[in-house]
């Protein structure tokens, strides 16, 4: 993984309170906490988010630093949004989440997603003309809402004005990582 300082950088991660898959969420923001990088975790309410492991054994708890709704997105440099089913499925429901995603992509800020965090991407309609992955099962609806689904570790895609980074679970977080260090180094 890189080692870039990340001193001067804002990530915001988004999830719900139930669901997200615990090593999207804790291991992405302890990398970029490390390496100097301010990171606040917004949650669909202010109670505690319950994460799970595998989609079904209870992993960490995880104290939000705001609410979707409370969001200002201009206030960060990069958005990760973390899978879980249960998480990505419910966290594309909320009209928070496609704000969000929205003003990333229209300023042209990057957005990294893994596993089934792409369907808040799809769900804004913000796949098509990008190539990604994902979790596997995530492939039909990336392809039928205009996207290219691939089966690659992590996957850059700077077309459409803004910078896509995906990977497809937790075993891709080394790769995953290193691609959003990447992206934050070149400013």
């Amino acid at each position: 993984m890189s080692t870039t300082a990340l001193d001067d950088r804002r990530i915001l991660a988004v999830v719900t309170n139930y669901g997200v898959e615990q090593d999207e969420l804790v291991v992405p923001v302890k990398h970029l906490r490390d390496h100097g990088a301010q990171v606040s975790v917004a949650a669909v309410s202010a109670e505690e988010i319950r994460t799970l492991v595998g989609d079904r054994d209870p992993g960490e708890t995880v104290r939000p630093d705001l609410t979707l709704d409370d969001v200002d997105p201009a206030a960060y440099d990069l958005l990760l949004v973390p899978g879980g089913t249960l998480n990505a499925d419910s966290l594309r429901l909320e009209d928070a989440t496609t704000r969000i995603v929205s003003s990333f992509a229209a300023s042209g800020r990057p957005v990294a997603a893994i596993c089934h965090g792409p369907w808040a991407l799809v769900e804004g309609g913000y796949v098509r003309g990008k190539t990604l992955t994902s979790y596997a099962s995530l492939r039909t609806d990336i392809t039928n809402a205009g996207g290219t689904w691939v089966d690659k570790p992590v996957v850059r895609d700077d077309s459409e004005g803004w910078p896509l980074i995906t990977s497809r679970n937790p075993g891709d977080l080394d790769d995953f990582l290193g691609e959003i260090d990447a992206v934050l180094a070149e400013g």
